[in-house]
């Protein structure tokens, strides 16, 4: 009976020590500088501590952590149907962070997956308001749209959303075949109001040029010889002349007066 005693003495100092440093572990916290701890005493709420070393009661009080750095969340692919019927896949990524470290632990269960649920509907609901076109051209837009109602929302929760990016607008085969012929279309438009217009303008300086060249007389002449000149440097075998009418009446004219001038000597 007295070695049992004896020998439970000897083992008492040292589960004191292990008691002490268990106690001591569980009571003394470091939070980092991007870290808080949110105290509860008893269930409830208490204060928001840190960085730095933290003095928490064992059994009394209870401390959750919470990371303050920016998150960047990958929302997963959503079909969406666009508002002019095209279904489309549509991921995107988001930032935020925790900025109210209290808001974030006690309404809501778990801000991180709460914040990723919400970003997927809101992505369709968003998206679905649009056309394709406006998807495929206006992504800024429509990112901006989503950061702020995304931000509106988790604002209860103690989070800042950021940013939100668009990553990919994911077409099935056929949608873009159709869009690569509507692009073309449009292309082939635009290239015929270009060449009407290039035409309106020739024609009305063409207007304009035959206008001054009818105050003048000699310059259709000289335009005429310009003209031979430039048929002359072709270097074709056959050259034809054209020959203006008003050109051969005045030559008929000049041989007329000529043949009278000397039946009248």
């Amino acid at each position: 009976m007295m070695e049992i005693v004896i020998a439970s003495g000897m083992f008492t100092p040292t589960l004191v020590v292990i008691l002490i440093v268990l106690i001591a572990y569980s009571m003394f916290h470091v939070l980092r500088e991007y870290e808080r701890g949110v105290i509860f005493f008893l269930g409830r709420f208490q204060e928001v501590k840190g960085p730095g070393l933290i003095i928490v009661i064992p059994v009394i009080q209870q401390m959750v952590r919470v990371d303050l750095r920016t998150v960047v969340m990958d929302v997963p692919s959503q079909d969406v149907i666009s508002r002019d019927n095209v279904s489309v896949r549509v991921n995107a990524v988001i930032y935020f962070r925790v900025v109210d470290a209290q808001k974030a632990i006690i309404n809501v269960e778990d801000y991180f997956q709460a914040t990723s649920q919400l970003a997927q509907t809101t992505l369709r609901s968003v998206l679905g308001q649009h056309e394709l076109d406006e998807m495929l051209a206006n992504r800024e837009m429509l990112n901006d749209d989503i950061q702020s109602i995304l931000d509106a929302r988790t604002d209860g929760w103690g989070i800042k959303v950021s940013n939100v990016e668009i990553k990919h607008v994911d077409l099935n085969e056929s949608m873009i075949r159709a869009i690569a012929q509507q692009a073309e279309a449009e292309r082939a438009r635009r290239a015929k109001v270009i060449h009407a217009s290039g035409e309106m303008e020739a024609s009305d300086k063409l207007v304009e040029a035959a206008a001054k060249l009818g105050t003048e007389p000699n310059s259709i002449l000289l335009r005429y010889l310009q003209t031979l000149t430039e048929i002359a440097g072709e270097k074709n075998s056959t050259i034809l002349f054209p020959m203006p009418t008003d050109l051969l009446d005045g030559l008929f004219k000049h041989t007329k007066q000529k043949d009278n001038t000397d039946i009248n000597s």
